[in-house]
């Protein structure tokens, strides 16, 4: 992750962590026989757990606490986060599908547990659209195509042309099985006809570095980590994976220009439990979208490459209805499994 983003996630860390034991202490008290009938009062009475699927430091976790920090201004209570991560997401979803549907635990999710894991992984405590329900969808992380100098390639074009002479000799590295830095050039190689040869690593950040390092030749990262790399001359910049060039890079093409249709950037949603009331619901949402036009969060998206991207409830559960489709044939093609 940028170092940035990783910056700004522990000052967010600490900001939110701060109040925990008082927020604790009142949970606490608040659970009492003298308090009145929840269907009484209006929504939230008391502080709303946000559970992140990753560990504190990376991207999901930096929107998550960014989100945290407003909707608990908007909201009028705390909302904290709780990292719950491993599975490749999968253990913080169970745990959320587990919580009590009174809009008092949810969710910030990435892509991979929600439209990937259903895929890669035979066994699955929870399935996306019974268990949960999409509250509005966020942001999406804009993703560029890197390549090692040394591989000599500068477009998509001459990617595909390298592969097909060579197939299975180019390297990609990820940060793990079923990540968007992995499933992205398994989208490149499935809409292409090349083969290319993964090699998985524990995290984003040392994936990256194999990059750099030369030991593999190429990545699908975030374009905020990108940049850094590309701008040192550590990297050279193939195309963005958005449907159309960023306005801030016209310079860069999108893979989209060379194969129509690609596009494969990661995102980041709100999820409650099933069951939730639908005024909690349309409440999140609400505020979620408000959140995403407060100048301040207008500013760091601006400054981090992040995209704000709301979908509403009925938006959302239909994107993720596509999504599912999309990576299910991507992943089975491509015969991948879970860790």
């Amino acid at each position: 992750m940028h170092i940035d983003l990783a910056r700004r996630a522990a000052t967010l860390a600490l900001a939110i962590a701060l109040p925990l034991l008082a927020l604790s202490q009142a949970a606490g008290q608040g659970a009492g026989p003298a308090s009145t009938s929840p269907a009484a009062q209006p929504w939230p009475q008391r502080p709303i757990r946000m559970i992140c699927p990753f560990p504190a430091g990376g991207g999901t976790d930096f929107i998550a606490r960014l989100a945290a920090k407003h909707l608990s201004d908007r909201l009028g209570q705390q909302v904290y986060v709780e990292n719950r991560g491993g599975a490749n997401g999968a253990i913080g979803l169970q745990a959320l599908m587990q919580s009590d549907p009174d809009g008092y635990t949810i969710g910030a999710i990435s892509d991979g547990p929600i439209v990937a894991n259903p895929a890669l992984y035979e066994k699955l405590a929870y399935q996306p659209l019974r268990d949960f329900i999409p509250v509005a969808m966020m942001i999406r992380f804009p993703s560029m195509l890197i390549a090692h100098p040394a591989v000599g390639i500068r477009n998509v074009a001459e990617l595909i042309a390298l592969a097909k002479a060579k197939p299975g000799a180019l390297t990609y590295s990820s940060g793990g099985t079923g990540n968007f830095s992995h499933l992205g050039l398994e989208l490149l190689a499935l809409q292409t006809g090349i083969k290319l040869l993964h090699v998985p690593y524990r995290g984003v950040g040392p994936a990256t570095m194999a990059l750099i390092g030369g030991d593999v030749q190429l990545m699908y990262n975030n374009v905020a980590t990108s940049l850094e790399h590309v701008r040192g001359g550590k990297a050279i910049p193939v195309a963005v994976g958005e449907p159309a060039r960023l306005p801030a890079l016209p310079e860069i093409p999108a893979v989209a220009e060379t194969v129509p249709g690609f596009e494969m950037s990661a995102w980041v949603a709100l999820f409650v439990p099933a069951k939730t009331p639908k005024e909690v619901v349309v409440r999140l949402s609400k505020e979620v979208a408000a959140m995403l036009k407060e100048p301040d969060v207008v500013k760091i998206f601006n400054e981090q490459q992040i995209l704000a991207f709301y979908k509403d409830p009925e938006d959302l559960t239909q994107y993720i209805k596509a999504e599912l489709e999309k990576w299910d044939r991507v992943i089975k093609t491509a015969g991948i499994k879970g860790d």
